[in-house]
């Protein structure tokens, strides 16, 4: 096989099959990691330092600082190298004279410790490395214990498994950092939900909930620290050898397989062999081999060092005890990980909406025995957010380097459950979050399909789904060009805005050009994130327009019900209203859901709520906009009071992989109403909010807007001062409440004018 460099070597290593005695039909494999160009953590360098340069971290020739004295090092120095940047290595006496070798010849400064510290030699490497970090402008460390892009290596490797097997039982490899097994697990458990997983530690490392002896001879697998990236919920069973099992396997492994490794190799090998002799008949069992033997020849392969560390005097156990777990070992030994499940985990959210269900979502969590956990850039953006008894966590959001150093440093990954959002300005960052840490969610492709809507219409319009004509322009020049190709009156509105803003009905080519000057000027959005600043023209189409909400999961997409919605007139478009269920006969309900699933199949729509609104026009459903999650506008609570199901709580169970229930519970109808002011001013108040609540049917009034607000008629959802919510039996029913509410609240704004406070009876459309 032929490669343009070493760098392209890492990866797509031999698999091999084992000669065992094992029940016939069983399959048992290495997979020979130690066929890297260093070794199997050639990988995780890889990961780590692209992604490190992909999101800016790592400058073009920036210095990479690490503490190892294994095979990390070398993946990191032939990473540095291929990419041109400085590699410096802190390491301390115990690393063995190959891997120096190897460090110095691929140009790595290596920096040896000469004493231990506080807390034994790894204290005083990161105290060095924390000295280089200080001096070393704009240097990377990539920190393999806690970063996610360790487990996000071994993707890769889950994927040669499936092109080389097509199917694997049981997953065998060893634990140190978590990465390798932890990875490789998440990954092909997508494929095989049924997986085994298997850990293999050794005695004396804490890893696994055992007394820590920092006296053990075995390198390459154990800890005294649990690393952030091990994943204990993934694992189904953990096995310990000791020192002299884990070096005679080791031995074993070239005599009987003619594999010449490390420990690390060696300790799965022994491990491999036992499982498989319980394997179903038939079972395709996989054992991950990471070292080579070169570094070991004066320890594992020496019968000096045996002797001088008086190895053999150890217990050598030819089959492993069951064990409870918790149980103290000193000999080889097995036992059963308990399951945590999702209680008290972290359910993290990147920033949340302030108009709709933010704050109830946080609340929903804690409902569920989850621990929300809110970061955001600004806690003072959210009202009540101090109500919801969440742990708020300030960082800057639109920071995608700075967010995911907050998420790897405060979060071990076994302990948090999702990552979700309640934003539309986030969905995207969310998509890229969850990826990089392998929790449920939806690829980050889908998402911009349908964030970013000029990408919207053009993947749609590949796959012929029926929506308005469209140009996108990127200059004010071209406007005149596109509103001939679409006509008039038409639509001008921003690719990647929210709540309709800057959406306008154009009547003229002057109006347009100056509409789309306006959403160019805009070089950030509400949140202080850039915009596309692309600019859609739309055909303006005539018909009702619906939103169709939709849950998919387990890769089944189930319309929940279609929204009937009221909107002004123009030139903006403001939602006034909606009703749920729509009052449309079956047949055209049916016709407006079919098409926007078949809109989310275009996308690659894989989980939880979408909200996708739709026209339908006397040509047909026409989709308008997908909008990759839960609706806002309060229509959930919509949902919730018609037929029973709660959205919200569905949302957060998919994010978190809980078992999610869409059954209905009721058969209503319930419906919100907006208050909007007609006028210019001052907010002095909203008026009769108890006798509004007092009307049969009527569920809830707020007013969202505090007296003293300068308010005026509503250009986009910001401009909303309140709304009312009622439920009934009939569509008819639940329109008559709000509109006897309505008659009852009286908005008082103090006008821009001599004429000072002004009431006014109907101001709510």
């Amino acid at each position: 096989m032929l490669f343009q460099s070493a760098r392209d070597m890492i990866g797509n290593t031999p698999l091999v099959r084992l000669a065992l005695d094992v029940p016939e039909g069983t399959e048992v494999y290495a997979k020979l990691e130690l066929a890297n160009p260093f070794a199997m953590k050639d990988r995780v360098a890889k990961s780590m330092v692209e992604e490190a340069r992909r999101i800016g971290v790592l400058q073009p020739g920036a210095p990479i600082v690490e503490s190892s004295s294994g095979t990390l090092a070398l993946g990191v120095a032939l990473m540095g190298r291929a990419l041109g940047h400085p590699v410096h290595i802190v390491t301390d006496p115990r690393i063995d004279p190959v891997t120096l070798a190897k460090l110095r010849c691929l140009d790595a400064h290596v920096h040896m410790v000469r004493s231990m510290t506080g807390q034994g030699w790894q204290s005083a490497r990161l105290e060095r490395l924390a000295e280089l970090m200080r001096n070393l402008t704009g240097a990377f460390w990539p920190r393999q214990y806690t970063n996610p892009d360790n487990p996000r290596a071994y993707r890769p490797l889950a994927e040669e498994l499936i092109d080389d097997l097509g199917t694997v039982d049981v997953l065998v490899g060893a634990v140190g950092s978590g990465g390798s097994l932890c990875g490789s697990t998440r990954e092909l458990r997508k494929t095989f939900p049924s997986l085994r997983s298997v850990g293999v530690d050794c005695v004396g490392s804490a890893l696994f909930d055992q007394p820590d002896c920092p006296g053990r001879l075995q390198s390459g697998l154990g800890n005294s620290l649990s690393p952030n990236n091990l994943d204990r919920d993934v694992i189904d069973e953990v096995h310990w050898l000791n020192d002299h099992e884990a070096f005679a396997a080791t031995r074993a492994l070239v005599r009987e397989q003619g594999i010449f490794a490390g420990n690390t190799s060696g300790s799965v090998y022994r491990v491999l062999t036992e499982v498989a002799t319980r394997a179903t008949p038939g079972s395709r069992i996989v054992g991950l081999f990471p070292d080579r033997g070169d570094r070991y020849v004066d320890t594992v392969y020496s019968d000096e060092y045996w002797d001088e560390h008086r190895i053999a005097d150890l217990p050598l156990a030819t089959e492993p005890r069951l064990v409870e777990y918790g149980t103290a070992v000193t000999q080889w030994s097995r036992a059963t990980l308990p399951r945590a499940g999702k209680a008290g985990k972290f359910l993290i959210f990147i920033e949340s909406n302030t108009t709709g269900t933010g704050m109830d979502a946080l609340r929903t969590a804690r409902e569920l025995g989850l621990s929300p956990v809110l970061i955001t850039g600004k806690p003072e953006r959210y009202a009540g957010l101090s109500d919801t008894g969440s742990e708020i966590v300030v960082c800057d959001t639109n920071s995608p380097a700075e967010l995911r150093t907050v998420i790897q440093e405060r979060f071990p990954r076994q302990n948090i459950a999702g990552l979700t959002t309640t934003s539309d300005f986030y969905v995207p960052t969310t998509a890229e979050l969850t990826d990089w840490l392998d929790l449920p969610g939806n690829p980050a492709d889908s998402i911009a399909a349908c964030r970013n809507k000029d990408v919207t219409r053009g993947v749609l319009w590949a796959a012929g789904i029926a929506q308005p004509n469209y140009a996108v322009v990127a200059d004010e020049d071209e406007v005149a060009k596109a509103v001939a190709e679409i006509g008039l009156p038409c639509v001008v509105k921003p690719s990647d805005d929210s709540g309709s803003n800057n959406v306008k009905l154009c009547i003229d080519v002057d109006e347009a050009r100056e509409m789309a000057s306006r959403i160019l000027a805009v070089r950030t959005n509400v949140r202080g994130q850039p915009t596309a600043r692309t600019v859609l023209v739309e055909e303006f189409v005539q018909g009702g327009e619906y939103s169709v909400e939709t849950f998919t999961h387990d890769g089944v997409t189930t319309c929940i019900g279609v929204t009937a919605k009221s909107v002004t007139a123009g030139p903006y478009f403001v939602e006034t209203g909606h009703v749920f269920p729509a009052p449309l006969p079956a047949s055209a309900a049916n016709e407006v859901a079919e098409t926007a699933i078949a809109a989310l199949r275009v996308v690659g729509w894989r989980s939880g709520a979408v909200h996708t609104e739709v026209k339908l026009t006397a040509a047909g459903p026409r989709v308008l906009e997908i909008n990759p999650r839960l609706a806002g506008g309060m229509i959930p609570e919509l949902i919730q009071q018609a037929i029973g199901t709660d959205l919200l709580e569905q949302q957060l169970r998919a994010a978190t992989g809980l078992p999610v229930d869409l059954t209905t519970t009721r058969d209503g109808y319930a419906a919100i109403r907006f208050l909007l002011s007609d006028r210019v001013g001052v907010l002095a108040s909203v008026e009769g909010v108890e006798a509004a609540l007092a009307t049969p049917g009527v569920t809830k009034v707020a007013v969202t807007v505090r007296p003293g607000t300068a308010v005026k008629p509503a250009e986009n959802a910001y401009g909303r001062i309140g709304y009312i919510i009622a439920a009934g039996d009939t569509a008819a029913m639940v329109t008559q409440t709000l509109d006897a509410a309505r008659d009852r609240i009286r908005i008082c704004v103090n006008d821009e004018s001599p004429h000072g406070e002004s009431c006014a009876d109907r101001t709510v459309q």
